[in-house]
């Protein structure tokens, strides 16, 4: 018996075990779209699996709906797929192992994927219920949104007969999301000319962590710490204060997720280990200063693993190195003039890394304004183009704009109004989600994003309510229920 057995909705908490048994993240997606496909052929439900191993599901309607508009139900099948350190575990093979806590649902030492799994289970959950009542289903489940919306973008729709959508990938139950920042990727690579030198010292593993990362987009706003931005300014001060050498560099899991752990490792002259660690114990309470609110478990600390010879960047190539790590532009840029709150163009160093002579810096830049996402990709392109380096744009896409004239927003307006007594909030929304590349792919596209509460997605703190979970699952039955 399954970990979730007997939770309500228990067709939902089903299929979202099932699909935590199999491994699925970004890039992982083969095991977990043929799942899908094989669900939807035990059933005799019309599919399609593309190339790239998106998936396209329909189901016609039930008796009485037939003259009802098609509806599209949207989600993604991979997830963020990070676990805590030392964990004993290959997210590219291994389950997740879930576990409840009261309300919620998590995964041990790993992040859970209820983004995006909770809308794959709501999906799967609605087609395998006979007794509901619904128009035309045409589910559309696509790979690849975590790491650039690949699977967005590869799509073929011509088939589709829906121009209503219902986007099942936001984490705030009680938000309908009705626009969204468009984005890109950048990958950033350093070489530098000389290369390593042999040097002579004790070896030391620096190291900045207890931070609460957290997704780019969705909470980029609160300025909680960015483990590789707070590395590079501690490496800066280092290396102009201190005989170093760097010998490597790691920090982040993914570009889209703010790094909470950077570990740096270096060769100190024996006779400045001492200035070394009151440098490391002075910039960790002048963390613990700034970020007391946003980010009070900061720890930085610099733990000695003995004499060794090593090769690293030294002299002027470690400070090139540095000092363009330290340049780079890191959290949000500037905010709406036209929605409250609203973060306008954002950009996170979720990737960073130096090995042998090369340094690497991996980004998610954001914008609801295109014009202003393209100068911040070419100001990124710019520094690193100063410290001799290339960059790569990857997985651009889209912004989501507003519809003012949306029949369907008015439909689950008064729906929510009528089975809760509240409004719901009507906002847009930083984080990248794929209904502007579909909008672009299905002419008059009319949709709503929603879902239930989730919280600290994309970290190893990952949670699902279960309670929410319910309360949109039996909405989203009687909204398929509404007839036009």
């Amino acid at each position: 018996m399954g970990v979730l057995a007997g939770i309500e909705p228990m067709k939902v908490f089903e299929y979202f075990e099932s699909i935590a048994g199999i491994p699925h993240g970004s890039g992982n997606v083969e095991a977990i779209s043929n799942y899908l496909a094989e669900f939807a052929g035990r059933r005799g439900l019309e599919c399609i699996q593309d190339e790239v191993k998106n998936i396209i599901i329909i189901k016609e309607a039930t008796p009485g709906y037939e003259q009802e508009p098609a509806l599209i139900l949207q989600g993604h099948m991979d997830m963020v797929a990070v676990h805590k350190p030392g964990l004993a575990i290959d997210m590219t093979r291994d389950s997740l192992k879930l576990a409840v806590d009261g309300d919620r649902i998590y995964a041990e030492g790993t992040s859970l994927g209820g983004d995006d799994g909770i809308a794959v289970a709501y999906a799967l959950a609605l087609l395998d219920d006979d007794t509901l009542r619904h128009p035309r289903l045409e589910v559309v489940i696509t790979v690849d949104e975590e790491v650039g919306m690949d699977g967005a973008r590869a799509i073929d729709l011509s088939m589709l007969q829906g121009h209503r959508l219902l986007n099942l990938d936001s984490e705030e139950e009680g938000i309908f999301l009705t626009s969204c920042a468009g984005g890109a990727r950048i990958n950033c690579l350093v070489d530098l000319s000389d290369k390593c030198r042999e040097l002579s010292g004790t070896a030391y593993e620096l190291t900045v962590e207890g931070l609460q990362g957290g997704h780019s987009g969705a909470e980029i706003h609160k300025e909680r710490g960015n483990s590789n931005l707070l590395m590079a300014r501690l490496l800066q001060k280092l290396a102009g204060s201190v005989k170093i050498g760097l010998c490597g560099c790691e920090g982040g899991l993914a570009d889209n997720a703010i790094p909470r752990v950077t570990t740096a490792r270096i060769v100190v002259a024996r006779e400045e280990e001492e200035r070394l660690t009151q440098l490391a114990a002075a910039f960790e309470a002048a963390l613990k200063g700034e970020l007391a609110t946003k980010d009070p478990e900061v720890s930085v600390t610099a733990v000695s693993r003995g004499a060794v010879t090593a090769n690293c960047l030294t002299g002027s190539d470690l400070q090139r190195a540095v000092n363009y790590l330290y340049s780079l532009p890191c959290g949000v840029q500037a905010m709406s003039a036209d929605v409250q709150g609203l973060v306008e163009t954002s950009l996170n160093l979720g990737i960073l890394k130096v090995d042998g002579g090369r340094v690497s810096a991996e980004f998610s830049v954001r914008s609801c304004v295109e014009s202003s996402k393209q100068a911040l990709l070419d100001k990124v392109r710019a520094l690193t183009a100063l410290a001799g380096g290339r960059c790569e744009i990857t997985g651009d896409y889209p912004g989501w704009a507003y519809r003012v004239d949306s029949p369907l927003r008015d439909k689950m307006i008064a729906l929510y109004e009528d089975m809760y007594g509240e409004k719901p909030r009507v906002e847009a929304i930083h984080a990248g989600l794929e209904c502007g590349i579909l909008a672009s792919k299905i002419t008059d596209l009319d949709g709503i994003s929603f879902g239930p509460n989730m919280y600290d997605i994309h970290t190893t703190e990952e949670t699902l309510s279960i309670s929410s979970t319910q309360r949109v699952w039996d909405y989203l039955v009687r909204l398929l229920a509404l007839k036009d």
